[in-house]
């Protein structure tokens, strides 16, 4: 194994454990609570866990460089998933696919290929590409966190490295 794929599998394996602590704290949350917003300008619990479910597909179509429409689409198919488990299972068929496509990239399309979000002006590699979707997914999860926190659930540092 060659540096360029040990770095990759080290990412999907962060991005693995993102998920699977995702999965936890899903689990965790009762249906009361599912509405709690911290602020009016925020997300509430409910949509904050449809975004974060949404990522891995989301972002891989916006790596492929789908356009706004599809992106809209695959948006609203996660926005009507409503109970945990539901969501649990879209976000690991997400992450199946996510993964499936990187680790099907070549040493050398990983790190040249290059893509645009249809958002965006400029192209990036497929490396840095999988390094946004590692840090989107736990930037989320921090949020989705806190907000446990602040309704008093019982979650620590353990639920997030699982």
């Amino acid at each position: 194994m060659n540096a360029v794929d040990i770095l990759r599998n080290e990412l999907l394996a962060e991005l693995a454990i993102g998920i699977r602590s995702m999965e936890g704290l899903l689990k965790k949350v009762q249906e009361e609570d599912w509405e709690y917003k911290p602020s009016d300008n925020m997300r509430s619990l409910k949509e904050l866990a449809q975004h974060i479910i949404s990522i891995p597909e989301v972002d891989l179509h916006l790596w492929l460089e789908k356009d706004q429409e599809t992106i809209e689409k695959l948006e609203a198919k996660y926005n009507n998933m409503e109970s945990a488990n539901v969501m649990i299972e879209g976000m690991n068929k997400g992450f199946k696919d996510y993964k499936d496509y990187m680790l099907s990239l070549s040493e050398e399309d990983f790190l040249t290929k290059k893509t645009k979000p249809f958002y965006l002006e400029k192209a990036e590699v497929q490396a840095h590409w999988l390094v946004e979707e590692v840090s989107h997914l736990f930037h989320h999860r921090g949020q989705f966190f806190n907000y446990m926190k602040q309704l008093g659930y019982e979650v620590n540092m353990f639920d997030l490295y699982v």
